[in-house]
């Protein structure tokens, strides 16, 4: 296997699967994009790649809630088969509207609220990396990237206890939207699933970053890709 191949699971309303995809390229990934529908009418599609991605947005506009129909399709449709995908080895990875998609559709632990301030925020943040078995945070170093979201405040009822399993993947350096801990990022107990309410693949080239022409050049969000690939080329070498 030479590039892994990365299914890009989209449904109405989301925004940023070609920006994954783009990161998922340079990360040395093939995209593949679908949209939720074309998964539930045929669920083998997933026997056929190696990683998942489920992108940011405003799925399904985020009626009764944000990400929650795009959970209940993925839950009540596919969720057997994308559990199985996960207990196969093979990594997992949901983006702003795509995390709290997937902690609706219970892959993830926690819950997701609204800002602390709010309403929607839209700014830069700094994410530290923290000691966890998340094989997509797994020697990656403090990055930078935005967030874009009005619910992406991060609750759960033992933070200690989270911690402890090794779950809380990445936290921010200084916390925008009031979530518990400054919890950016938590994973499931395998450490294949991932769930992030920033957005790494809109920092994935150096340029993108808004003091960039100021001389700032710090590491990428790419990283977290990179990580993912590397993982799923460590499962079936070329």
């Amino acid at each position: 296997m030479t590039r892994p191949t990365a299914l890009v699971v989209a449904a109405p309303g989301t925004n940023r699967d070609r920006d994954v995809s783009v990161a998922l390229d340079l990360a040395g990934a093939e995209p593949r994009t679908v949209l939720v529908d074309e998964l539930v009418d045929s669920a083998r599609l997933l026997d056929d790649v190696q990683m998942v991605v489920v992108p940011g947005g405003f799925s399904h506009a985020d009626a009764l809630g944000a990400g929650r129909v795009f959970a209940l399709t993925l839950t009540l449709r596919v969720g057997d088969r994308l559990r199985r995908f996960v207990d196969s080895g093979r990594p997992v990875i949901g983006i702003c509207n795509g995390f709290q998609t997937l902690v609706r559709a219970g892959l993830l632990p926690g819950a997701l609220g609204h800002n602390a301030s709010g309403g929607f925020q839209c700014e830069w943040v700094t994410l530290d990396p923290q000691p966890s078995h998340c094989i997509w945070t797994q020697q990656t170093q403090p990055f930078d990237c935005p967030i874009a979201h009005g619910e992406g405040r991060f609750v759960h009822p033992d933070l200690d206890a989270l911690a402890a399993a090794g779950q809380v993947a990445l936290r921010y350096r200084v916390d925008p939207n009031g979530s518990a801990r400054s919890v950016a990022g938590v994973c499931d107990a395998t450490g294949l699933v991932l769930g992030l309410m920033p957005h790494p693949e809109n920092h994935v080239l150096p340029r993108q970053h808004p003091l960039f022409t100021r001389g700032r050049r710090g590491p990428l969000g790419l990283q977290l890709f990179e990580r993912g690939v590397r993982h799923v080329m460590e499962l079936a070498p070329c």
